[in-house]
């Protein structure tokens, strides 16, 4: 039985979702580096207290009329491909924050409206880092946040993917308790919308595929028994590569897949580092595989350097053309040239039109504007 959104109406649902937003207190955390993406912040790193947010009792309402989700439903995997309620294969298009740690001004009501009406994109991914002075440090106060964002994204008819943002450790293995009683909470929590998509882990690596495998398969139940019907995102070996940068391919899923149906498998990529090898083994994989990229960037792996526009734009012509849908990182206004806001944006309120945009925002927000409709 399909599931109906809990979305309330966009005009008064954002004057309290911001209300509610500025009342949190995750500040903006220290420097830090991951093996992908460095990043550069100012401030130290802290969680906030408290319990979730209940929103299993928000009142039911539909989606805001022409936004994604009031167009095509509830999502399903049909083939290779993700497909609307009525069964049709489609593209996603969208952008990914930054952990909600580092960057926790830039993913608010103001900013997601914005991504909806300005930029026209169909969804957000919510990156909840588990390490990195994430979600481990305060389950509760991180487990919030993503709630507020969740209701901030479906009160503009956007969908989302909560992303179980691990990293390092690589093997998600290590955090399976944290994933299974995140993921029964939210599930639990955000059930009766038709909107949320959960990616389970963000970038396994040094681990194998039948690691990535066996923890898919314990974490996909925990979600199934309170959401039977969304779409689960699988990470690949080797950074969500389908095991390319750890000397594999695709091979090791299309012969040993993920025992669970209505799942994709995610792809990364950063197009000044990854070109004809990476996108030869997606559309070679796209022929058996349903994929999903959940990030890339313009850059290199670093996150940072120049833009490699060409490169992007050969990779979004591939992806339009086998239907693969995507997000870009990051949704935020730091120093690398990943962050699509110039710094200072994610203090103020406006963040519409092309002034407050880097060379990347401005390359994504065209993209994704010319796709739409």
């Amino acid at each position: 039985m399909h599931r109906r959104a809990v979305l309330t109406s966009a005009g008064v649902a954002l004057a309290a979702l911001t209300a509610a937003w500025a009342a949190l207190a995750i500040p903006t955390a220290s420097a830090e580096s991951e093996p992908e993406r460095p990043v550069a912040t100012s401030a130290t790193p802290q969680a906030t207290t408290g319990t979730p947010s209940a929103t299993e009792d928000a009142p039911q309402a539909t989606a805001p009329a022409d936004s994604p989700v009031a167009v095509n439903g509830l999502l399903r995997v049909c083939g290779v491909n993700l497909c609307n309620e009525a069964g049709e294969p489609i593209q996603l298009r969208g952008m990914s924050s930054h952990g909600l740690q580092f960057f926790p001004n830039c993913l608010n009501p103001d900013s997601l409206a914005a991504l909806r009406t300005d930029w026209r994109a169909d969804f957000v991914r919510v990156a909840m880092y588990v390490q990195e002075g994430g979600f481990e440090t305060d389950p509760a106060g991180f487990t919030r946040r993503v709630d507020e964002a969740v209701e901030a994204a479906s009160a503009l008819g956007l969908y989302v993917v909560v992303d179980f943002h691990i990293l390092t450790p690589g093997d998600p293995n290590l955090n399976l308790d944290r994933a299974t009683s995140f993921f029964a909470e939210v599930a639990a929590r955000h059930a009766a919308r038709t909107n949320v998509l959960w990616e389970i882990a963000n970038e396994p690596n040094g681990v194998d595929w039948a690691g990535i495998k066996s923890y898919a398969e314990q974490v996909i139940p925990v979600i199934r028994a309170a959401d039977p019907d969304s779409v689960v995102l699988v990470g690949t070996r080797g950074f969500s590569s389908l095991g390319v940068s750890e000397g594999a391919d695709e091979t090791e899923v299309t012969d040993d897949p993920v025992d669970a149906a209505n799942i994709m498998y995610t792809f990364h990529f950063y197009a000044a580092s990854h070109r004809d090898l990476q996108r030869a083994t997606v559309a070679r994989a796209a022929r058996s595989l349903p994929l999903f990229v959940s990030e890339f960037g313009t850059q290199t792996f670093t996150g940072d350097g120049p833009n490699d526009l060409d490169s992007a734009t050969t990779w979004l012509d591939l992806l339009k053309s086998l239907k693969i849908s995507y997000s870009m990182w990051s949704f935020s206004d730091g120093p690398e040239s990943n962050s699509v806001f110039r710094r200072g944006t994610c203090a103020g309120t406006d963040f519409t039109g092309t002034d407050v945009l880097t060379e990347s925002g401005e390359f994504i927000r065209t993209r994704i504007r010319g796709a739409a409709g």
